[in-house]
């Protein structure tokens, strides 16, 4: 009878270390699970609102304990490239696309810190080793540019117009296409992008500013119906006169340079400057 007991307590004994043991393997998994939680969302924030010097600072740290994470190799040239670092970033591009985890969209990440560094060539050579059936609006938007910087005109329009179609935020694409246009003469076509551009979102200055460029180019001198603040309505006065003046109509341009001071609620500086240069030859 003692010897069950001994048997019974011994079982009992056995089942409660074992279950210890189990139970510490799951506390042990959770809290890594909770750790990978935390720097997968560290890492977010850090691409998004943290300074960008800062962030290169953060990755470069983490990946000294841990060089083969690509998500920290993917974190470091993101960063490095808001940075304004763009070479760098190329650098650390070409060792994320290294690593077997890598995937096609960090070789078209690539090839745009290859156009942010000025390697045009280096960035076609990227894009056209991505096989075709890869179709993404980032990889479209950078095959534009590309045949812009060529003045393939068909063939950017073509790119333009199928990254247009795979986002549902096409503005700055529609206002690039738009200076694209403006760059080769085609004022007409450049208005109508920029005017589209504003219809997506009618906050956009640049656009705002590229459409009174494509308007003047034309001898438009009047200001397009758009929502506009005080000071916009100002600084896009003084644009469309600068043009005026550019095309020998000084008169006009004068009278718009009136026109932005008057308008502009603080003193207009570059405005007030240019009238009395004019009036003074």
């Amino acid at each position: 009878m003692r010897h069950t007991v001994i048997l019974c307590l011994a079982g009992t004994l056995a089942l409660a270390a074992c279950g210890s043991r189990n139970g510490d393997a799951e506390v042990q998994r959770a809290m890594q699970d909770l750790n990978s939680i935390e720097s997968a969302s560290l890492n977010d924030v850090m691409l998004t609102v943290g300074d960008p010097e800062e962030a290169v600072k953060y990755f470069n740290g983490a990946l000294a304990g841990n060089p083969d994470r690509i998500d920290l190799q993917r974190g470091l040239a993101k960063s490095l490239v808001r940075a304004n670092r763009a070479s760098e970033g190329v650098t650390t591009w070409k060792l994320v696309v290294s690593n077997p985890e890598s995937n096609l969209d960090d070789r078209v990440e690539m090839a745009e810190a290859q156009i942010r560094a000025n390697t045009w060539d280096d960035a076609a050579a990227t894009l056209n080793a991505i096989p075709p059936t890869h179709e993404t609006f980032d990889r479209y938007r950078l095959e534009a540019m590309i045949a812009d910087s060529k003045q393939q005109w068909s063939k950017a329009d073509s790119f333009y117009q199928t990254a247009v179609g795979l986002t549902s935020t096409p503005a700055n694409t529609m206002n690039n296409w738009g200076y694209s246009k403006l760059t080769r003469g085609d004022y007409p076509g450049a208005e109508r992008l920029f005017t589209d551009a504003l219809r997506q979102d009618s906050s956009m200055f640049t656009a705002k500013n590229n459409l009174i460029l494509a308007r003047g180019a034309q001898r438009k001198y009047d200001l397009p119906v758009v929502p506009m603040t005080q000071t916009e309505r100002a600084q896009l006065l003084y644009t469309m006169a600068l043009t005026a003046i550019k095309q020998n109509d000084v008169t006009t341009g004068k009278g718009l340079l009136r026109e932005a001071i008057d308008t502009h609620p603080q003193h207009f500086e570059e405005a007030t400057r240019a009238l009395r240069a004019l009036e003074a030859a």
